[in-house]
C-alpha cells in the first residue's frame, strides 16, 4: 500500500512541475547563484511573460543552431511591427561543457546586437528542474499576452511546427 501511495505522490509531483499547453506555468525565478537577465544580472522571473506573446528559445548551447533555421523565419515575419511581441533567449549553461565565461561574454555580445531581445542566463538547469523543459536541447515555448503556454515543442522544429507556431503567433497578437 505504501509504495502505491509513493507512486502516486510522485506522479502528482511531476504533473504538477511539467509544462502543459492552455495552462500559465508555476511561477519560476532565476537569479543569484542561478543567473538572471544578461544585461544587467538581475533575477528574471516567469511572471513577466504577460503583455505580449512572447517566444521563448530555452537552449543548451551545444544545440544553439538546432533551431536557426526557425529563429531566421520568425524574424521575417516581422511580429513585432504587427502587435505586442517579444522573444526571450534563456541559455541553460549547466548543459554545457564550455566555460560559464566564455557564453556570458557571447551573450553580451548579443544583448547588445538585439537589444529587443531578452536574454536571460540559467546557470543551474531551473527551468529542467522547475518546468520539466527537457535538458541538453533545444526547446521552443509560446506564451499567450496572458502567460498561457500556447506551444511547446523541444528538438527541431519541422516545416509543419513552424507553421503552427506561426498561425498561434498571429492568432494572439
Amino acid at each position: 500500500m505504501n509504495l502505491k501511495l509513493l507512486a502516486l505522490t510522485l506522479l502528482t509531483s511531476l504533473s504538477l512541475s511539467a509544462l502543459t499547453v492552455g495552462e500559465t506555468p508555476k511561477t519560476v525565478v532565476v537569479g543569484g547563484d542561478d543567473g538572471g537577465y544578461v544585461k544587467d544580472g538581475s533575477a528574471w522571473s516567469s511572471s513577466s511573460i504577460k503583455d505580449k506573446v512572447y517566444v521563448m528559445f530555452y537552449v543548451d548551447p551545444d544545440e544553439k543552431d538546432v533551431n536557426e533555421h526557425y529563429s531566421a523565419a520568425l524574424k521575417k515575419k516581422k511580429y513585432r511591427q504587427k502587435g505586442d511581441f517579444g522573444s526571450i533567449a534563456m541559455i541553460n549553461l549547466a548543459a554545457t561543457w564550455k566555460p560559464n565565461f566564455v557564453i556570458e561574454k557571447i551573450l553580451k555580445g548579443k544583448q547588445k546586437e538585439f537589444p529587443k531581445t531578452i536574454y536571460v542566463k540559467d546557470k543551474n538547469s531551473v527551468l529542467v528542474k522547475e518546468w520539466n523543459v527537457a535538458d541538453d536541447a533545444s526547446n521552443i515555448l509560446i506564451f499567450g499576452k496572458d502567460g498561457k503556454l500556447l506551444f511547446y515543442k523541444s528538438g527541431r522544429m519541422s516545416d509543419a511546427d513552424m507553421e503552427k507556431s506561426f498561425k498561434i503567433i498571429e492568432a494572439n497578437l
